[in-house]
């Protein structure tokens, strides 16, 4: 009489364990993480209830868009009017002036305040006085504290007639510049003003990348016979590049979204040509003219561009060099 061997054992346990169902074993991780750290989920609820309430549930009103809003009456609008409120604001070529006002303006933002807390986090790098090092740190991070409203005030008190700026070039025998009279000088009154409140808070994520890369690829570099500029070339800015894609994709998904209340601040109706973006078009569009639907039309346009170009740098970033936020 034969006996038929059964199948028993650690390699039987390995092939139900091979069996078991991806979603199961994820849900059982989960709720033995839940269960184990459930003291540091509930930190979680606070954020969470903000975002639902004050990102998520708003995104019902984009309704309107497509809705015909009168005030007094529902919240998502009387009538479906489809894409009229879209092609209201392309045939608009008001809607197109302040379309290229706020590319320029955010390609210029991009293109300066991008790079240069990157270069001052690698000079700050190099110092080797600790103490001289803090000083500027302090007197760079200073103006990010600043309310936009001091901010927009310091540039007045420069640019005006008689003016800083006027006195100085007064000096040398040139007439006084209205600037903020003028639309050709907003833009790089603008981009100056970024400059300086924005660069030296930039510079903090940087100089914590930094001390992350090792010391001995210094140390080997400088036996290899690499110089400074080597050492930064080959070592530190590969080593940071990672942080730099992250904070460029941020910044490109906020390309559009140009700085609302320093622009609505600094700009007057003589400088409309250049100063107009398409945020403060909204406020006077949609806020003081009522034009609720029009303006949520807009809105809602410049929040998909926003999300093609997050999407698309992302993905970029990923199949160049690796580094990306999904």
């Amino acid at each position: 009489m034969s006996v038929t061997p059964t199948t028993a054992g650690p390699k039987a346990d390995a092939d139900v364990d091979a069996e078991r169902p991806r979603h199961i074993e994820r849900k059982h991780t989960w709720a033995r993480a839940l269960k184990r750290d459930w003291r540091l989920y509930t930190f979680l609820i606070l954020p969470i209830v903000f975002l639902l309430i004050f990102r998520y549930l708003p995104m019902a009103g984009n309704v309107i868009a497509f809705r015909r809003f009168k005030p007094g009456g529902s919240i998502f609008g009387e009538e479906w009017v489809g894409f009229y409120y879209f092609e209201m604001f392309i045939h608009n070529p008001q809607f197109w002036s302040v379309f290229w006002n706020t590319v320029i303006l955010g390609a210029l933002t991009l293109a300066i305040c991008f790079p240069l807390p990157i270069v001052l986090a690698l000079m700050l790098n190099e110092l080797r006085s600790r103490r001289f090092k803090k000083i500027v740190q302090t007197i760079s991070y200073l103006p990010h504290f600043m309310s936009v409203v001091i901010v927009v005030g310091i540039v007045f008190q420069l640019t005006a007639v008689n003016g800083t700026v006027n006195q100085v070039i007064g000096a040398f025998g040139v007439d006084p510049i209205p600037f903020m009279q003028l639309p050709e000088w907003f833009r790089t009154i603008y981009v100056s003003s970024e400059v300086w409140q924005t660069v030296g808070w930039g510079t903090i994520l940087y100089l914590a990348a930094l001390t992350t890369i090792d010391d001995q690829l210094y140390e080997a570099a400088r036996i290899d016979g690499a110089n400074r500029w080597k050492q930064t070339w080959h070592i530190t800015l590969p080593g940071i590049r990672p942080t730099m894609m992250v904070l460029l994709i941020l910044n490109i998904g906020s390309f559009m979204a140009v700085g609302f209340e320093k622009v609505l601040l600094l700009q007057n109706p003589l400088i409309y040509s250049t100063a107009d973006v398409i945020s403060t078009y909204l406020y006077r569009v949609g806020i003081q003219s009522a034009q609720f639907s029009y303006g949520t039309a807009i809105g809602l346009f410049e929040a998909i561009i926003g999300l093609v170009l997050v999407l698309s740098a992302n993905f970029f970033s990923r199949r160049a060099v690796g580094a990306s936020l999904w």
